[in-house]
């Protein structure tokens, strides 16, 4: 990896059984490569135990000392060592898995000044209220949320051997990885000149 690419993780949100997720984050990482501003992660949340009773003290305080469960630290030093975040989620009830939100919330410093974008899927509305929650979320955590997403709605009827169908996707997927670059190299440089004042 060059040392000025940018490290990029995909956060594959669900957990449940038969998810689509995986498939949609192996599409992304393609896009990623051809893309070409970005190192690219997969972190898949169904390989970690996430408990959802946290401790009494918040993470936001803690830091490297928050008591986290010894099997969450790989997914710890992934968030950690990201300049950037792209979350593939589902939307399960008009919201998001259960699952990012405890990885969401058994950190806090890890996703401070750092941009995250959303690949998001589902039925008539293809996850866009899961997202609008995780805005919400993730700005309380002080990341940076980009305006612009892919949303893929009836992706049961718009993808096929693993891709979407649509062929304007990909055109899509460089302006969302184009301003992520962005954000994420300003953010980057701006975190080393000094710290946030969260």
């Amino acid at each position: 990896m060059d040392i000025n690419t940018l490290k990029l993780v995909v956060i594959v949100a669900s957990v449940r059984e038969g998810r689509f997720g995986p498939v949609v984050a192996s599409w992304v990482v393609e896009q990623v490569g051809l893309h070409g501003g970005f190192d690219a992660e997969i972190v898949d949340l169904a390989d970690f135990e996430i408990p959802l009773s946290l401790p009494a003290a918040s993470p936001k305080y803690a830091g490297d000392d928050y008591p986290r469960p010894a099997g969450m630290r790989p997914l710890t030093t992934a968030l950690a060592s990201a300049d950037a975040f792209v979350v593939i989620t589902p939307e399960y009830n008009h919201s998001y898995p259960a699952s990012l939100k405890a990885a969401i919330d058994w950190h806090f410093t890890q996703w401070t000044a750092k941009p995250v974008a959303f690949v998001s899927y589902g039925g008539a509305a293809g996850g866009r209220h899961a997202v609008l929650h995780l805005e919400n979320v993730l700005t309380e955590l002080h990341a940076v949320t980009i305006r612009d997403g892919l949303a893929f709605p009836h992706y049961y009827k718009v993808w096929q051997d693993g891709r979407p169908l649509d062929p304007q996707a990909p055109g899509y997927a460089k302006t969302v990885l184009d301003q992520l670059a962005w954000w994420a190299g300003a953010l980057k440089s701006a975190r080393e000149a000094a710290p946030y004042p969260a």
